[in-house]
């Protein structure tokens, strides 16, 4: 965990930063050391993996290591994109051989098992070392995890000039820890949905900066795209088209592919609230389905809830995610729980008549539903995921394992750490990407976004994670995501609103501070963050650019005090 609730304040004042020249990391390593020295790759450069028993899936991660590094032919952010570097690749040392070995010990498990393990048991560590004489540079781990995040490292340090891929900063020695178990991103793929080749573009696009979470809200009010065996009417009827489904085989494609790139897929069917579609196909389940006027009953059209009063509804939603649930390999699963609208209820008749034949309140039928779909899921090996109204707007009884996502603002992780639930930082007034792009409902041509203005990368990497919490509490928080959601999004859009914004999260909840231990700094990411915005440019996707290109090539000449 991070050592200190001021880590990710913004520092106004560049101090203490990296050693001169490195711009290339992100997120920035625990420790740093560099020289000043060429050093370049020889075009016969092979990777060694000297791991008995390897798995396959690391093999396939060391092709990818191996074809990045050939092919980013990234040419560094200065004036000239490297001209001026090829005097110090004169006669300089050339490096051959990465070798890539576990510690004593370890044991060996494929990289997508690794990275399911409960959070706080997963090994992602690594020590990296390149020394400068052309010797054989070292990646070591405890785990093959770490060793894929070791490559990630390794691949970002090179730069590309004249056929010469290179670094001018050796020796480097590296060792790197996060500072957080996780680190998400969450996609909505239910308002607009994506194609799976948009989803595992942004897959790897999250390994490349130790993103370990995909946090996959896949089905809303609006479409149910998602395909299950025990029901398969609600993607037949709840699907924008036969075409926008995920099938079981895409899931488990999907699964697969981001566990091969140390990432884990947190699944989210919300309920109660933001059901309406299953009306489509179980009519009799949801309360006040399409009504109007649709503010009155919901956040946003079409208006609809499940009738969770009613036992047959408790039934039906606890068999359905323990069904969904037990196809995936993840520990957690989340049952959302935000903006359940009461109105809804209260003018609903059959609800009514449940409550009032059995003499219970609304929060006590909540209560009854949600010890009967997380006991579902329990039951499944799955530790549920709620957003923060499950615990700050209801009295109701969760397990003490649930995690909590604090979304509606920051200011919420103190009333979620107060009654000793663990969480995650998402909070809308930082991490939401979708902010700032005006209002999407029809006839209101001076709205604006709910959660205005636009999220900046830098005002996003200000974000403290510990903020307001006392040092007892700090051990509950488990990490931080930012979240896209698509009510004006999809694939058309996907890269350049997401990227490279949602790098930003991926630092602070990996490194927390600069190796040196001083505070993350805007001034100093900011070179950095050029940096990785043109590799991902070099490596097929379109994220939008965060500066005029004359700035990117001269570091710090735009910042506001230049």
């Amino acid at each position: 965990m991070a050592p200190s609730r001021y880590v990710g304040i913004l520092a106004l004042v560049a101090g203490c930063l990296l050693p001169s020249g490195v711009h290339a990391l992100w997120p920035i390593p625990h420790t740093l050391e560099t020289g000043t020295t060429a050093l370049t790759v020889s075009p016969f450069f092979y990777f060694d993996v000297q791991v008995e028993g390897a798995p396959l899936d690391l093999y396939e991660a060391v092709s990818q290591a191996q074809y990045y590094l050939a092919n980013d032919k990234l040419g560094r952010l200065v004036v000239g994109r490297g001209a001026n570097d090829t005097t110090a690749l004169v006669g300089a040392n050339t490096l051959s051989t990465l070798t890539l070995s576990l510690m004593s010990g370890a044991t060996v498990e494929p990289i997508a098992s690794e990275a399911v393990k409960p959070l706080g048991t997963r090994s992602e560590e690594y020590t990296l070392t390149i020394p400068a004489d052309g010797s054989a540079a070292t990646l070591v781990a405890n785990s093959t995890l770490g060793l894929y995040r070791g490559l990630t490292t390794f691949n970002q340090l090179f730069y590309y000039y004249g056929g010469v891929t290179y670094t001018l900063l050796a020796p480097i020695a590296i060792t790197d820890t996060p500072a957080y178990p996780f680190r998400g991103f969450a996609l909505d793929t239910a308002r607009n949905y994506y194609p799976v080749t948009d989803i595992l573009r942004t897959l790897d696009a999250m390994s490349w900066v130790k993103i370990n979470t995909f946090h996959w809200h896949i089905t809303d009010s609006q479409s149910f795209p998602l395909e299950v065996a025990q029901y398969p009417e609600l993607a037949i009827n709840g699907a924008y088209s036969p075409q926008e489904v995920y099938t079981p085989s895409d899931v488990q494609y999907i699964i697969q592919y981001a566990g091969a790139r140390g990432i884990d897929v947190l699944l989210e069917v919300d309920t109660p609230g933001h059901t309406s579609i299953i009306a489509a196909t179980y009519p009799d389940y949801v309360a006040c389905f399409d009504e109007t006027p649709w503010a009155t009953y919901a956040n946003e059209p079409p208006a609809g809830q499940l009738r969770f009063a009613l036992p047959e509804v408790v039934n039906f939603t606890a068999s359905l995610l323990a069904s969904i649930a037990s196809t995936v390999p993840s520990s957690y699963f989340s049952t959302g729980g935000d903006e359940l609208n009461t109105p809804c209820y209260t003018n609903d008749y059959p609800t009514q008549l449940q409550l009032n034949s059995t003499n219970t309140t609304l929060n006590d039928a909540l209560n009854t539903f949600t010890l009967a779909t997380h006991g579902a899921l329990i039951a499944e090996g799955k530790t549920p995921v709620v957003w923060e109204e499950m615990v700050l707007d209801w009295n109701i009884t969760l397990s003490n394992e649930t995690i909590v996502m604090v979304w509606i603002s920051s200011e919420d992780a103190l009333a979620v750490a107060e009654r000793g639930l663990r969480l995650v930082q998402a909070p809308s007034n930082y991490f939401y990407l979708d902010c700032g792009a005006g209002a999407w409902l029809g006839d209101d041509p001076t709205g604006n976004s709910w959660c205005d203005p636009f999220k900046t990368w830098s005002e996003s990497y200000t974000f403290d994670p510990l903020a307001n919490l006392t040092e007892a509490q700090y051990e509950l928080v488990l990490g931080g995501e930012q979240l896209l959601w698509s009510e004006q999004s999809g694939p058309e859009n996907l890269d350049p609103i997401v990227w490279p914004r949602a790098a930003s999260s991926a630092e602070i909840f990996w490194s927390a501070q600069q190796p040196t231990g001083a505070p993350l700094n805007v001034t100093e990411a900011l070179p950095r963050l050029q940096d990785l915005r043109f590799r991902m440019v070099q490596r097929g996707l379109k994220p939008i650019s965060l500066q005029p290109y004359w700035c990117a090539i001269r570091p710090d000449a735009c910042d506001l005090t230049a």
